[in-house]
């Protein structure tokens, strides 16, 4: 993630509940489990912002005319850079709406309606190649997949490789454990076989150490 924004009518929230729901959104779309290693957790949260708008006027169009703030209905939208947006998007709208409720349970409203009713509305926008500019210069996909992998990749080097799971093998960019199927990216690299998760993580390791992807 690198932005997200959240839309809510001027007053449904009090400050308190504006910093609950960005830090929930945080850590609930960037939980510390087993998928990735915990450098690239952390890296990510770092790049990642949270936005919350009282925009001075909302207006719904539907009829008969309703109060956006009662009860308070929500605009969400969240960036991504482009590559990534179309596997992130039902993750990022489940987990989005399961926090939103979350906040609406702790406000004491109903917290299923931002599923029952269309009064949660999740936006995932992708950012066109090369049009997210950090470190003062504009970054590829594959720079971001650097950027948030290089603190995972410079530790790992000081240790010994972690023993995979039986029919699995570590991602060495990203260290997510990957399923050795027929459907597995992988490159062998000095007799060893390595996965990943993502296309992005495979060539950045192929550009590190040399290695054709086209073998």
């Amino acid at each position: 993630m690198l932005l997200i924004e959240v839309f809510v009518p001027a007053g449904a929230l009090n400050e308190e509940e504006r910093q609950t729901l960005a830090r929930r959104l945080v850590d609930t779309l960037m939980v510390e489990d087993d998928s990735h290693a915990i450098e690239i957790i952390d890296a990510q949260r770092a790049l990642t912002q949270v936005l919350v708008h009282e925009p001075a006027t909302w207006y719904l169009g539907q009829r008969p005319a309703a109060d956006p703030a009662d009860p308070p209905r929500y605009l969400v939208r969240v960036t991504v850079p482009a590559s990534w947006r179309k596997e992130m998007c039902d993750h990022t709208v489940r987990i989005v709406t399961d926090v939103l409720a979350e906040s609406e349970r702790a406000a004491g409203r109903d917290p299923d309606r931002v599923r029952r009713e269309p009064h949660a509305i999740v936006l995932v926008d992708g950012i066109t190649e090369g049009g997210v500019g950090i470190q003062g210069k504009a970054m590829s996909s594959l720079d971001l997949t650097e950027l948030i992998s290089r603190p995972y990749r410079d530790e790992s080097a000081a240790r010994p490789a972690p023993e995979p799971p039986q029919g699995q093998l570590i991602d060495p960019v990203c260290g997510m454990a990957v399923d050795l199927d027929d459907s597995a990216l992988t490159l062998v690299h000095e007799g060893v076989l390595y996965g990943f998760c993502h296309g992005l993580c495979r060539r950045a390791y192929a550009d590190e150490h040399g290695v054709s992807l086209s073998r």
